[in-house]
C-alpha cells in the first residue's frame, strides 16, 4: 500500500508540474493556488507512504535508492511549504514543483511491473519518447542559436564599431524574448520526454533500469536544464548569463544524445 499512497502523491504533484509548464509557456502564473493545494495534499499521502513503509519493514525507509529519493522529495516539499508560508515565494514553484514530481515519480518505480501488453504499444511508447526528445532538442538548438547571436551582438555593441552584420540582426530585446520562449518550450518537451523515457525503461528493464549510465545522464541533463529555468525565472538571469547557460545545457544535451545514439535500433526488436 505504501507504493499506492506514493503514486497518489505523485499524481497530485503532477498538478504542480502543469502549473510550472503553463507559467513558462504563457509567462504568467496559472493554477498556482490549485497546484499548491494539491502539493500540500500530496505531502499528506507522501507522509502516509513513508510511515507505512517504515512500519512494515521496522526501520527508517531510507534503505535503498528509491526510499531515499522518496524521503528527499518529502523533505523538499516540507521545506518549500514552510518557505512559502513564511516568505510567499511563488516564483520558486517553477523549480520545486517539477523537481518534486520527477523525484516522486522515480521513487514509485522501484517495484517491477508486468511486461508490455504488445510490441506495438512498446514501440509506440518509445517512438513518442524519441519524438519528444527531438522536438525538445530542436527548441534547445533555437535557444542556443539565439544565445550565440545575442553574445555576438552584445560584443559588437560594446566595441563601439559594429560590423555590417550587426545591423542585420534582431535587437537584443527580441533575441532575449526568443531565448525565453524557446527555452520554455524546450524544457516542457524534454520534461515530458524524461517522464515517457523513464517509464518505458522501467517496464523494459525492470529493476535494472536506473543502473544504465544513459538514464543517469538523461536525468542529470534535465536537472541542468531545470537549473537554467530556475535561474532565469527566479534569479532574473538575462542577457549574457542566460546565453552562456543555454550553451552549457546544449553541451550536456549533446552528451546525452551520444549516449542514446543507438536507442532507435531498439524499435526493431520484438
Amino acid at each position: 500500500m505504501s507504493v499506492i499512497w506514493l503514486r497518489v502523491a505523485a499524481a497530485l504533484y503532477s498538478l504542480g508540474l502543469l502549473h510550472a509548464i503553463l507559467t513558462l509557456v504563457r509567462r504568467r502564473e496559472q493554477l498556482f493556488r490549485v497546484a499548491l493545494g494539491a502539493f500540500g495534499l500530496g505531502s499528506v499521502f507522501h507522509f502516509v507512504s513513508i510511515v507505512e513503509e517504515g512500519l512494515l519493514n521496522n526501520r527508517c525507509p531510507i534503505d535503498n535508492f528509491y526510499e531515499t529519493l522518496s524521503m528527499c522529495a518529502f523533505l523538499i516539499v516540507l521545506l518549500y511549504l514552510f518557505v512559502h508560508w513564511r516568505y510567499r515565494m511563488e516564483s520558486l514553484s517553477v523549480f520545486i514543483f517539477p523537481l518534486v514530481f520527477v523525484m516522486s515519480l522515480v521513487a514509485t518505480l522501484g517495484n517491477p511491473v508486468s511486461a508490455w501488453s504488445s510490441p506495438v504499444v512498446r514501440n509506440a511508447w518509445l517512438t513518442v519518447h524519441i519524438v519528444l526528445v527531438l522536438l525538445g532538442y530542436a527548441a534547445l538548438l533555437v535557444t542556443a542559436g539565439a544565445s550565440l547571436l545575442y553574445l555576438f551582438q552584445e560584443r559588437e555593441l560594446k566595441s563601439k564599431k559594429p560590423r555590417g552584420l550587426y545591423y542585420r540582426l534582431p535587437p537584443l530585446g527580441a533575441l532575449d524574448d526568443l531565448i525565453s520562449k524557446a527555452m520554455a518550450v524546450g524544457f516542457v518537451l524534454i520534461t515530458l520526454a524524461v517522464i515517457a523515457g523513464s517509464t518505458w525503461a522501467f517496464i523494459e528493464l525492470r529493476s535494472n533500469w536506473l543502473r544504465q549510465p544513459k538514464i543517469a545522464i538523461s536525468f542529470f541533463t534535465w536537472g541542468v536544464y531545470l537549473a537554467m529555468v530556475c535561474l532565469r525565472t527566479t534569479a532574473g538571469w538575462r542577457g549574457r548569463k542566460a546565453a552562456i547557460m543555454t550553451i552549457t545545457v546544449l553541451g550536456f544535451s549533446a552528451l546525452t544524445w551520444a549516449a542514446h545514439a543507438r536507442l532507435g535500433t531498439i524499435l526493431v526488436r520484438p
